[in-house]
């Protein structure tokens, strides 16, 4: 059977989850304002198609969601002119308030934002197609992280409530904002992996231009009205529109003082590189991966069946965490692969809303040509396709393949597929898998399955200097918040965790002065008189 007939008919989505007319979007947030944009609006296409017929006459059609509005350079300037107007060299409003009082919008967005809770579940899986239960979970785990940003920064504040007394001086440290950023976030989690810059980018005090992925970009617009509500006039500008036309000239006018984006190093590099002056520029940049997984014959192989199907397969694998390519011991490479397309094959395919499903459309345009691309030049050169039907393809749908055996000739063993494909190389010696890991351009993450202590420690030594996380008998992944995530190489620049965010956002500043009489009593009264922010000693609770 056709897996064209995995799509509905119209008349078969649920009520609850229905599309229930064209969205069309004209405003974006300027200044504190929702500006109606009145010239060229950008299609947004749902990977959900309808179907009409059944069987090898089922026909796909694509289903239009809405519009958004193609904001031209001058658009995005005029953003640009708000932010740097609201940050106004460090002695706005935004940068100068109060931490607690900072905190108060940030809550006051995160209550508006909750209400809108519904929607947004809804749009994450029409615009990118992501399963109900992920969706909700992006947009719940979203939540949770503002909350824990919320009471980092309140943690990092008391601890710079007091004053340092070392060798004859006196002085009190706070972290305060860089500047104007400019945030991006990735299609795969819109909402979340956004938040993650763009709420600590604001909570410090820095004013922001956010522009929302090329996918997923509907569904911040319910949240529009919310970022008005609660931040003053340009503290943050939400922006739409080709990148090319809007985010370079906002990097060629050298007012942007932090930049956060999450995407491929290539388009990270080539915006960067538009900077007069890169050296006042930060950057914090979550990038490729090609995280190897490193199976051994000693592992406990249910527990790493499950962790490498999920681990590989999780939201079709369009994760920069998913486990990219296996590295399986000769030995039970066979054993391993029969029973990993086993379980590959037993992954339901559907939408969004149907129950427990696993593979669902996949949002980018030819996506599904270019992992044929690579799995053909897999085939062509030695590798075969393991599970039942794997490759099969309908519109935007792409059924998962596990490809064995894989080796360092094909596209797929260096190059991020970003989708359902599995690549399994069988290995004899661990100095092959060492080689791979030591001499690849990426460095984010690797899994290691196995039970012998010394042969697992000593790979965490080898690989504690090539990757930013490694993960013992489960797969790659973010989480938990609290924990850094970052990268080497072409993976990553900089470091997010909710503490480390807050870090990323701001810079140090230290007020001194002499341990003497006269200069403590002098601070004293600064203090008592209230008469600055930075030397206040308020305990915040």
């Amino acid at each position: 059977m056709s897996i064209a007939t995995v799509f509905p008919q119209a008349a078969e989505i649920p009520a609850e989850f229905l599309q229930q007319q064209v969205i069309e979007q004209r405003e974006y947030l300027l200044n504190g304002e929702l500006a109606s944009w009145p010239g060229e609006l950008s299609p947004v296409i749902s990977p959900v198609q309808f179907r009409s017929g059944a069987g090898a006459s089922a026909q796909l059609s694509p289903v239009l969601l809405g519009y958004t509005p193609l904001l031209d350079a001058n658009a995005a300037l005029q953003a640009l002119d708000g932010a740097v107007k609201a940050y106004d060299l460090g002695r706005g409003d935004w940068p100068s308030m109060p931490v607690l009082q900072r905190i108060g919008h940030v809550e006051k967005f995160l209550g508006l934002m909750q209400q809108q809770r519904r929607e947004v579940v809804r749009l994450l899986m029409w615009e990118i197609g992501k399963n109900y239960t992920d969706a909700a979970k992006e947009f719940d785990r979203t939540c949770d992280y503002i909350r824990d940003t919320i009471a980092a920064l309140k943690q990092q504040d008391r601890a710079a409530s007091h004053f340092i007394i070392e060798q004859g001086a006196l002085g009190k440290i706070r972290r305060v904002p860089v500047g104007v950023a400019l945030c991006m976030g990735p299609f795969n989690y819109p909402l979340n992996e956004t938040f993650t810059t763009l709420i600590p980018a604001l909570i410090m005090g820095n004013t922001v231009i956010f522009k929302p992925a090329k996918y997923g970009v509907l569904l911040i617009q319910p949240l529009l009205r919310a970022f008005q509500q609660s931040f003053p006039a340009g503290v943050i500008n939400i922006i739409y529109g080709r990148g090319r036309e809007t985010v370079g000239v906002l990097m060629e006018s050298g007012k942007i003082d932090l930049f956060a984006f999450i995407g491929t190093n290539k388009g990270a590099s080539d915006l960067k590189r538009m900077h007069p002056k890169p050296h006042r520029l930060r950057a914090v940049l979550g990038l490729d991966a090609k995280n190897p997984g490193i199976i051994f014959a000693d592992a406990d192989f249910k527990r790493t069946l499950s962790e490498v199907v999920s681990g590989a397969l999780s939201f079709n694998g369009q994760r920069c965490t998913a486990l990219k390519i296996l590295f399986v011991e000769r030995s039970i490479a066979d054993r391993f692969v029969t029973e990993l397309s086993a379980a590959v094959a037993k992954l339901p395919l559907g939408m969004p809303w149907d129950k427990d499903v696993a593979i669902t459309p996949l949002p980018e345009p030819g996506k599904t040509v270019f992992l044929t691309e690579l799995l053909q030049d897999a085939l062509a050169k030695g590798a075969a396709v393991q599970n039942p039907n794997g490759g099969e393809t309908a519109g935007p749908l792409f059924r998962p393949a596990v490809l064995y055996p894989v080796n360092s000739q094909m596209r797929l063993y260096n190059e991020e597929q970003f989708g359902p494909l599995v690549p399994v190389v069988p290995f004899d010696h661990i100095d092959e898998v060492i080689d791979y890991v030591v001499n690849s351009n990426f460095g984010q993450q690797l899994s290691i399955f196995g039970q012998n202590a010394r042969q697992v420690g000593e790979l965490v030594d080898i690989f504690a200097n090539q990757v930013g996380r490694i993960n013992i008998n489960a797969q790659c992944q973010r989480g938990p918040d609290s924990f850094p995530f970052n990268g080497r190489k072409d993976s990553a620049e900089g470091t997010l965790s909710v503490v480390d965010a807050l870090r990323q956002f701001s810079i140090p500043t230290l007020v001194a002065t002499k341990y003497q009489d006269g200069d403590v009593a002098f601070v004293k009264q600064m203090i008592s008189e209230r008469a600055s922010h930075f030397l206040a000693t308020d305990f915040l609770f």
